[in-house]
């Protein structure tokens, strides 16, 4: 087997995502997949971003010329994130997914928190929990949105935000996670359907939504944040799914967010920790966090 740097290609980064779609599918209580089988744009972007800004943290391994797992990892001021592993079901439990996990943490060394979103796997639970991660249970929101329920006082106005709000995101960002996004944001705001900002006395925060997923929420207190959400999902078009990933017991603002307004929750994977409590009020996007 042979392990090699991702390329900033197009043929590298469809084979990371294929890879990733088979050994998600393979999980138990997996939707079957929807739509054509191509990756979807932005997953495919996600991952040339990352080969750019972290080359050193993002590996494909091969057997017999073909690919058959991949690792994506950052690093983002003293904070490694492990944005994606995947290994194909065919070479599960052969010791392809350490292989890729060593190699990224080694680019991860000397960073003193990280992150992760797990995977609801005994074999990917396991595989964080012995590189010392503490799981937290996720739950995931999801549904139509019920707007008879966005009853909101609007008394904290909330407005479309560019790149010119960097400052604020990178600020907020610090001061939940320890860590800006930096560069991530640039990708965020290229291929998410809007940002939302918040900027008042009481506080500070944002929010990325595309369709009817929040990808990314963060600001600097619960009221704040619940505000976001409540305009995020607002927002969201009609009869449109909504979804909202990888909240921890430490969100239940959003989860009151989501029941007002008819959403559905299931328990979904894991948060993993490492020189961190979970941020909050923060719903991380489980590609970047």
């Amino acid at each position: 087997m042979l392990l090699r740097p991702v390329r900033d290609t197009a043929a590298d980064a469809e084979a990371v995502q294929l890879i990733a779609r088979d050994a998600f599918a393979a999980l138990p209580g997996a939707r079957p997949a929807a739509g054509p089988p191509a990756p979807p744009v932005h997953q495919l972007a996600r991952t040339r971003h990352l080969v750019r800004t972290d080359p050193e943290g993002c590996w494909l391994a091969e057997l017999d010329g073909g690919p058959v797992g991949a690792v994506l990892s950052l690093r983002r001021e003293g904070l490694w994130v492990l944005a994606l592993l995947a290994v194909l079901p065919q070479v599960q439990g052969k010791g392809v997914g350490r292989l890729l996990l060593e190699r990224a943490a080694a680019y991860g060394r000397g960073c003193l928190r990280g992150m992760l979103c797990a995977a609801p796997s005994p074999a990917a639970v396991r595989r964080y929990r012995l590189a010392g991660f503490t799981l937290h249970p996720a739950m995931r929101l999801s549904g139509r949105v019920d707007r008879s329920g966005l009853v909101d006082p609007g008394d904290i106005p909330v407005h479309a935000g560019n790149g010119t709000h960097r400052h604020l995101l990178d600020s907020v960002d610090r001061r939940l996670r320890g860590a800006a996004h930096g560069p991530d944001h640039e990708l965020l705001l290229g291929h998410c359907e809007e940002l939302l900002v918040a900027d008042a006395l009481a506080g500070s925060g944002y929010c990325y939504r595309d369709g009817g997923e929040v990808r990314l929420l963060a600001a600097t207190s619960k009221r704040i944040a619940a505000r976001l959400l409540r305009e995020a999902l607002a927002r969201v078009p009609e009869g449109t799914q909504a979804r909202v990933e990888a909240l921890t017991a430490e969100q239940e603002w959003a989860l009151d967010v989501g029941l007002e307004v008819g959403l559905t929750v299931e328990t979904h994977g894991y948060l993993g920790l490492r020189g961190m409590r979970p941020p909050a009020p923060y719903l991380p996007d489980p590609a970047l966090l």
